[in-house]
């Protein structure tokens, strides 16, 4: 495999919906990132050995950039064409993503920090593999009316835990049969 480097996201367009995040990306296709998402206060440190995609959204909720963490499976072309951004950690490297959202490295694990009081607007964290996802809201207080986007209440389980799907990648929204993730479509898995 060839050595993957960073690439800078663009601004892509996001669907707060009931049950998780869509994603549109700039080629039009879109992911749906299972739900809702856990709100953690400040900070997360991911489960280990899990792709994370890291989302900033404006106040609004209705775009945002994205970042793909230790992505090492999606060709530069192919996170160019859908404006997905990546940045590649080593060691104990520390990466600021956007003002106010740093994520460093801890063993097999990401962590993502937000200084939610430099943001306008909403930071999503996105863990998943083959076997589980989780999804995770950044916010200032947890505790707060159950959670900061007034969606239904998070009995503690993992994000999606519960859902039927068996992709970890995304589903198929664009009802065209296939996983609409990138790292899925149109061979980009691979040299």
């Amino acid at each position: 495999m060839s050595a993957r480097s960073n690439v800078a996201p663009s601004t892509i367009g996001v669907d707060l919906v009931e049950g998780g995040v869509v994603v549109e990306y700039l080629d039009g296709r879109n992911v749906f990132y299972h739900g809702p998402p856990e709100p953690v206060e400040g900070a997360i440190t991911t489960p280990p050995g899990k792709e994370v995609h890291v989302l900033v959204t404006d106040p609004d909720g209705v775009e945002g950039v994205m970042t793909y963490v230790n992505d090492r499976n999606t060709h530069d072309d192919i996170l160019e064409t859908t404006g997905v951004g990546r940045v590649m950690l080593e060691g104990d490297d520390e990466e600021v993503l956007y003002p106010g959202v740093t994520v460093s490295t801890e063993a097999y694990s990401i962590r993502v920090e937000a200084d939610l009081s430099l943001i306008d607007g909403r930071v999503f964290v996105f863990a998943e593999d083959a076997m589980s996802e989780h999804a995770y809201e950044l916010v200032e207080n947890a505790d707060v009316g159950g959670d900061s986007a007034g969606r239904s209440d998070t009995n503690g389980a993992p994000a999606g835990s519960d859902s039927d799907e068996s992709d970890a990648d995304g589903a198929d929204t664009d009802g065209n049969g296939t996983d609409s993730n990138e790292n899925n479509a149109d061979g980009a898995n691979g040299e």
